[in-house]
């Protein structure tokens, strides 16, 4: 890529360059020294219509695959084509958002599927932040920057971290699962236009495999109502369900521990979600029952209902259909039972339907994603 513009075609002009896989703020360097003022950094297929914000050496500007493709038609059928490039500042208010940013890591989970990941989603795209000017930005002797725009789970993870910290702080007695489930059940699935999160590649409807629960909202997880917990035995019961080996689990657990002969269910890890596998050859009823339990961090004396949203061609119950907590009585099973009929069920283009369950007080919605979804045996 260096050196590979001439500077007699290039001096004085705006250069469009294909965003690929090399580094984005090199391609602007390359431009820049061969005299280029300006540089428009089109997405390819591979890329869609996801935008990525860099700290670039020049002027830049970019565009999804579809405006790309506009661009180099324009370019290709016009002599005297041009180009300017105006910086309007920060837009605040931009609809919609959030979505679901082309390169956010999808489900379904790869090692233990019967786990909905991810678990949820946190702002992590074009993140402006405090950079060290020992090691500018684009990393180049000369650039001594003292700010950055990155995008990745690098930045959303920190945005997660420092709500886990806050929570913790305001409810120093929680465990990490509770604060998990905290922030999990209280996710939203809504953008600021008021409808469903959208995947940013292909501008339709997100899913749980997209987004897990949902997007961050530290507000009502402050407030849960609910958590999902987990106690040291859940975690064992999990490792042995995944079939780890006595040494192995020591090595994890610092304690020796033996895995009961039969072999917990993967799928009843008290977990702030469902994830109902069938038989890809399922022929006519099957059903799969599942437990949970909840543990009322809200008013002592409180009632919740139960509200259901079935995934398209699936029938599902929960028992009991009402949660009555008091002071003495502060945890509360409940079973979900999803039945589905081979001749109903018609998955959709990720391979799953998907719904929910929530407990809801009148003041708290207390929501696990369903997912249901068909496999091979391993």
């Amino acid at each position: 890529m260096e050196n590979s513009l001439d500077p007699n075609s290039v001096r004085g002009k705006i250069v469009i360059c294909d965003r690929g896989s090399s580094a984005r703020t090199a391609k602007g360097l390359v431009v820049k020294k061969a005299g280029g003022v300006g540089m428009i950094l089109a997405n390819g297929v591979s890329n869609g219509e996801g935008l990525v914000g860099d700290a670039h050496l020049i002027p830049a500007c970019a565009v999804g695959s579809s405006e790309g493709d506009k661009i180099k038609a324009y370019l290709a059928s016009n002599s005297t084509a041009s180009a300017t490039i105006n910086f309007q500042g920060t837009e605040i208010g931009v609809k919609p958002a959030p979505v679901v940013a082309s390169f956010s890591g999808r489900g379904p989970n790869g090692l233990n599927p019967e786990i909905l990941k991810p678990d949820l989603i946190a702002p992590g795209v074009n993140i402006l932040a405090a950079w060290t000017e020992a090691v500018g930005p684009t990393g180049l002797d000369f650039d001594t920057r003292k700010e950055n725009n990155l995008s990745g789970t690098s930045m959303a993870c920190p945005h997660v971290s420092g709500a886990a910290a806050l929570l913790k702080s305001a409810h120093p007695d929680w465990s990490p699962a509770a604060i998990r489930s905290a922030m999990m059940t209280t996710a939203s699935l809504i953008d600021n236009s008021l409808n469903p999160m959208v995947d940013e590649s292909s501008k339709k409807p997100a899913t749980p495999y997209d987004y897990g629960a949902g997007h961050l909202n530290l507000d009502l997880a402050m407030d849960p109502g609910l958590v999902y917990d987990l106690t040291d035995n859940d975690y064992v019961s999990f490792l042995c369900a995944i079939e780890y080996g006595p040494k192995t689990i020591q090595v994890i657990t610092r304690s020796q521990v033996s895995c009961p002969m039969k072999k917990p269910l993967l799928e009843n890890l008290n977990y702030p979600s469902i994830t109902a596998m069938f038989p890809t050859r399922l022929s006519g009823v099957s059903s799969k029952t599942f437990f949970r339990m909840v543990t009322n961090v809200g008013e002592a004396n409180a009632m919740y209902h139960v509200r259901v949203e079935p995934p398209k061609g699936v029938k599902v119950s929960v028992k009991p259909g009402k949660l009555v907590f008091s002071e003495t009585m502060r945890r509360l099973g409940y079973y979900v039972t999803i039945t589905v009929d081979s001749r109903n069920l018609v998955l959709d283009d990720s391979g799953a339907v998907f719904g929910s369950i929530s407990w809801v007080d009148g003041k708290h919605v207390v929501r696990s994603p369903i997912v249901v979804t068909q496999t091979d045996p391993l």
